[in-house]
Parts: C-alpha cells; sequence; structure tokens
C-alpha cells in the first residue's frame, strides 16, 4: 500500500481489458494559450466522440461571491473547441457557487484550499465555508502540484446529475493529449473532517487526541477528530479522471481522498478514472460509498485504512491490462494495537482483473488483501479474477485481521488464497468458507457486457442485508448492476477501452462533454 497512497465484451472467461505503470506520469500541461488541432473519439462503436471545435469561448468569468475573485486566464483551445479558463483563488474565504456556463471551464492553479482548517473540534472560529458546484461543471487541475482541499470545519456540494455530470480532470484531458494509458497529471480531491483515526502524526490515540498530516501537502493539511458524525458535504454525479500526480517518493494523491470524513458526509456515485495511484482512499472517520466505479487505478481501487468504519454499497472495481494493484486493500497501516480497527462492510461488488493479465496484483498479491487491525465483511459480490489469486490475508499482531463472506463468488487462479504474516493459506480458505454461507470459489462468470448479472450471477442465493445497517438498501441479486434494466451506472459515466458503459454519458473519458 502507498501510504496515502471496447463496450461490451463478451463474458469474463473470454474478456480483455485493456494499460500503464505508475511512473508514467504525464504532462500536466503548458502554459499560456494552447490551440491543439489534433481530432479526438468517442468510446468507439455505438458512441462517438464530439465532433472537434463545437464549443466556443465564454466572453468572460462570472462574478463570485469571494472577495478574491475568479482570474480571467484566457482562452484554451482543444479538440472539443475554445473555453475561458477562470481560475480559482489558492483560499476560497465565503461560500462560492461555481456556475455552469457554456465555454468556460474552472481551473485549480495549485492547491485551492475551501476555507481554513479548524481544528480539532468544532467551534464559532470555523470559517464554515460551502463550495457549491453545479451540474455539468468542469474543472480542471492545471498542474501537477493542483489539488483541492476541503478544510475541517468547510464543506463541499458538489451535486450533478446523471446527464450532468460534474468532472474534476486535468489540463491535458482539456487539451486533447491524453490516452487510454494517461495518468497522475494532477492532485485530486481530498475531505478533511474530524472523525476519528489511527497512526497519529501528532497527538495520540490513548488520550483522544490523534490528529494526521495529508501527505504530500507542503503546507498543513490537517485531519481527525472525535467526532464520527461529522459533516463534509455532498458529493453525487462525479467522475475525477487522471489524478495522482507524484508529489514526492511514495507520495501520491488519488482521485478521492477522505480522511476523518463523518457519516453525515454523503458520497454516491463518485467515478475514479485512471488515477495513478488508488481509485479512493479512505483514512479513519465514518465514510459511506454508494455507486462507486474505479477504472484503471495504478494502485488500489478501493483503500481502507487507519480506523476507518466504511460501508460500501454497488460498487465497479476494474483494472486496465498490466496496470494496477489490489481491488481491495484493507488495513490499520500497522498499528495493530490501535483503536478503532478499521472495519469495512461492501455489499454487491464486482471487481474485475483483466482474463490477459499474467500479474495485476502486484505487491498486494492478490485481487484482495485485507491485513492489519482490520474486520472486513463482503456480501453479495464476485471476485473475477482468472489469472490472479483472489485472497490474502496477513495474520500479524495479537488479534489480527478478520474476513465475514456471504454470497460472494470467486474465479481465481489455481491458488486462489494466500496466507501470511501468521496466517496459512489453509486458514484463509477457511475464513473465506467456500461451500457454506453461498460462499463459491469456483465460480464461472456468466456477465455480460463485463459486469451485467447473467444467468450464473441471477442463480447465487442472496444474502440479506438488513443486518449490516440502515446504510445498505435491501437487495434481490449479488452483484453490482442485476440486469438490464438495471441502469444506474449510465449517464453519469465515461467510456475507454477498459470498461464502456454504453450510449448516452459523457463520452470518452479521453475527451470532454460538449453539451
Amino acid at each position: 500500500m502507498k501510504l496515502n497512497k471496447n463496450l461490451i465484451l463478451a463474458s469474463f472467461s473470454a474478456l480483455a481489458l485493456a494499460g500503464c505503470g505508475a511512473d508514467d506520469i504525464a504532462s500536466p500541461g503548458t502554459g499560456g494559450n494552447v490551440t491543439i488541432t489534433n481530432t479526438t473519439t468517442g468510446g468507439g462503436g455505438t458512441n462517438p466522440g464530439p465532433a472537434p471545435g463545437t464549443v466556443t469561448a465564454a466572453a468572460g468569468c462570472p462574478t463570485i461571491d469571494d472577495p478574491q475573485g475568479l482570474k480571467d486566464d484566457g482562452i484554451i483551445t482543444g479538440p472539443t473547441g475554445s473555453y475561458r479558463v477562470c481560475t480559482l483563488p489558492a483560499r476560497i474565504n465565503r461560500s462560492i457557487r461555481l456556475t455552469k456556463v457554456s465555454g468556460l471551464l474552472y481551473q485549480l492553479a495549485s492547491r485551492v484550499d475551501v476555507g481554513t482548517d479548524g481544528g480539532f473540534t468544532a467551534s464559532a472560529a470555523d470559517t464554515n465555508v460551502v463550495l457549491n458546484i453545479d451540474p455539468g461543471v468542469i474543472i480542471f487541475g492545471g498542474t501537477g502540484q493542483s489539488w483541492l482541499a476541503v478544510n475541517r470545519g468547510n464543506r463541499i456540494n458538489a451535486v450533478g446529475t446523471a446527464t450532468q455530470p460534474i468532472i474534476f480532470t486535468s489540463r491535458d484531458n482539456v487539451l486533447g493529449l491524453n490516452t487510454e494509458t494517461s495518468q497522475g497529471q494532477w492532485g485530486g480531491v481530498v475531505l478533511m473532517g474530524r472523525g476519528r483515526i489511527t497512526d497519529c502524526t501528532t497527538g495520540s490515540v490513548a488520550a483522544g487526541t490523534c490528529e494526521r498530516q495529508t501527505e504530500g501537502a507542503a503546507d498543513p493539511a490537517r485531519f481527525g477528530g472525535a467526532n464520527n458524525a461529522d459533516n463534509s458535504g455532498r458529493m453525487s454525479f462525479v467522475q475525477i479522471r487522471y489524478s495522482g500526480f507524484v508529489l514526492g517518493a511514495n507520495i501520491e494523491l488519488q482521485s478521492l481522498t477522505t480522511e476523518g470524513v463523518g457519516s453525515a458526509t454523503v458520497l454516491t456515485h463518485i467515478m475514479s478514472y485512471n488515477s495513478s495511484d488508488d481509485g479512493s482512499e479512505h483514512f479513519g472517520g465514518s465514510p459511506s460509498l454508494k455507486y462507486y466505479i474505479a477504472v484503471g487505478a495504478d494502485d488500489d481501487s478501493l483503500d481502507v485504512d487507519t480506523g476507518a468504519q466504511m460501508d460500501v454499497q454497488f460498487a465497479i472495481l476494474a483494472q486496465r491490462s498490466g496496470a494496477g494493484d489490489a481491488l481491495f486493500e484493507i488495513d490499520s497501516n500497522g498499528f495493530e494495537t490501535d483503536t478503532p480497527r478499521t472495519k469495512l462492510q461492501v455489499s454487491n461488488f464486482v471487481a474485475l482483473q483483466p482474463a490477459v493479465s499474467s500479474n495485476n496484483e502486484a505487491n498486494d498479491q492478490a485481487a484482495a488483501l485485507f491485513r492489519g487491525n482490520s474486520d472486513v465483511t463482503i456480501v453479495n459480490g464476485v471476485i473475477n479474477t482468472p489469472n490472479n489469486e483472489c485472497i490474502r490475508m496477513n495474520g500479524s499482531g495479537a488479534t489480527p485481521a478478520t474476513l465475514t463472506a456471504h454470497s460472494v463468488v470467486l474465479n481465481c487462479n489455481a491458488t486462489k488464497f494466500l496466507g501470511t504474516g501468521g496466517y496459512t493459506a489453509a486458514q484463509v480458505t477457511g475464513f473465506f468458507g467456500a461451500g457454506s454461507n453461498n460462499n463459491r470459489d469456483t465460480f464461472t462468470p456468466t456477465f455480460t457486457s463485463l459486469f451485467i448479472n447473467g444467468s450464473n450471477e441471477t442463480g447465487v442465493p442472496v444474502f440479506t442485508v438488513a443486518s449490516l445497517g440502515a446504510f445498505f438498501a435491501a437487495v434481490t441479486n449479488i452483484g453490482t448492476v442485476k440486469d438490464a434494466a438495471d441502469t444506474w451506472y449510465t449517464g453519469w459515466t465515461c467510456n475507454s477501452t477498459a470498461v464502456n458503459f454504453g450510449t448516452g454519458n459523457s463520452g470518452a473519458c479521453t475527451s470532454l462533454p460538449t453539451n
């Protein structure tokens, strides 16, 4: 773990996805007005991209409530047309709204702070700044060092729609320079809250004063507190593309990072695309995530650690061929005696590693790694990694990692299970419990379009999720997409050769939508 660290393929048994490694860091772009004359395609097949040059730059930048205002940085031109660039201030000191204006893009020129950090405990000193982002808005990172920092005591309200998603992306994406393997071109989105965490950089777990510093941040970007019901805002129908710029040795951000985020925070319909680190990583707190898609992460698709108490439902985790580490990595970063223990509950997931890849799990050695003071419950899911091991567990510590599985089916290589740090492969096999609780480790997927349930998936008995808590919606299927009529993933996603989500969405991930 890094601490911060073609539409419709046939069934997965004959599947091929298409990648690059963590060292392939694409250019974050150049300065000034740039004109690119190449054309762009949409995703192939029935989903062509926009005609080139269809967007005309807006006349100027809108007024916002922050006195610093938006800086008019001229016009940027790419395959889809020309855009007015309106750059956000380095620190947003008053609540503002970013409205959708035709031919206008918002830029993060470097790190942009939402409000000022209010500290460990809520107080009258909190700046209470809210960054409101309207449906259809596109925000790009102007440099590799660009990232959005939502500080404690402040919130984000980025609520798109199924037809007008909000897109965070890179300058190269605007310029039309990206390919299917581009990644790591800007930082990402970081939400900092006052939930409980472990692995302190200041204070201690024992004294209830534990705080951490966001890795790679040159200036303090602290998180943590004692309130697991904290509210860092809402993000819905959001794409985050090409994130994870390398800030230092082994230090990258990811598409979405939550840090001490509380249960009042709402995260739904989030897509990560080609992050050079994790699709999303969650440090402590009590985050929940519903309708989550991670495509092409170069490290882990979902990483949960440092005492997080996390619930996830409806997830598609898909890697590119030859790129990526684990689909799940769950632990507490080696702090086996710290509490709270990291706890993850996931229902209705499809975790996919490509059939053509001989090794798509790098250091984690398996599609799912559970270790280090963590307690994981996985239900109603499919791990489909025909060339790789499915589950590795590490048994270090006095009370090592635990695993509970119900109605989970696996398609792995012959090894299937690995044990390290005191656990044997036989023990891990027993923890999974094939043949009990409707679990199977010799499953043959019959997916259509890569992730839509076929007859074999439909035939698996479903685990009743009510016992997991009120967050989980009742379901009648395993996996994440019940049938062709189940279309929660359509409209707000983008397409690539790794995963094509069909027509009627925002087009190719390598291009910008023009609606």
